[in-house]
């Protein structure tokens, strides 16, 4: 069973990374873990990494309480925006991954809007 949801997932990934490729913009990537939320800017050739944050750092890790919450996830958020804006990267296309738009992604979504970024 888990192995079709993760095909499900990584089918509809596909789909939205094709939209975006035609948009020709950096793209604000997410994926998240059981235990971790990770999220990265890649450039929009999609051969760059000009961004990354998680929760598995060490600044992240310390400010939150727990690592698998809504908290973490907006720490994330913000600090990938601050990262992407100090790299020249305001406008991005936001890659949820297949994950639904709920709970750590919109949490992490919309924690990098408040911090700057358009998507």
């Amino acid at each position: 069973m888990s192995n079709e949801k993760n095909e499900s997932r990584l089918r509809r990934a596909k789909a939205t990374r094709m939209h975006i490729k035609k948009l020709a913009v950096p793209r604000l990537t997410v994926h998240r873990s059981d235990q971790h939320i990770y999220a990265q800017v890649i450039s929009a050739d999609g051969a760059k990494v000009i961004a990354a944050a998680s929760t598995v750092q060490k600044a992240i890790k310390g400010e939150v309480k727990g690592t698998k919450n809504k908290t973490a996830a907006a720490a994330v958020g913000k600090a990938i925006a601050e990262k992407a804006k100090a790299a020249g990267v305001e406008n991005v296309a936001f890659d949820r991954s297949g994950f639904r738009y709920h709970g750590r992604i919109a949490a992490l979504a919309d924690a990098a809007r408040e911090a700057g970024l358009k998507f």
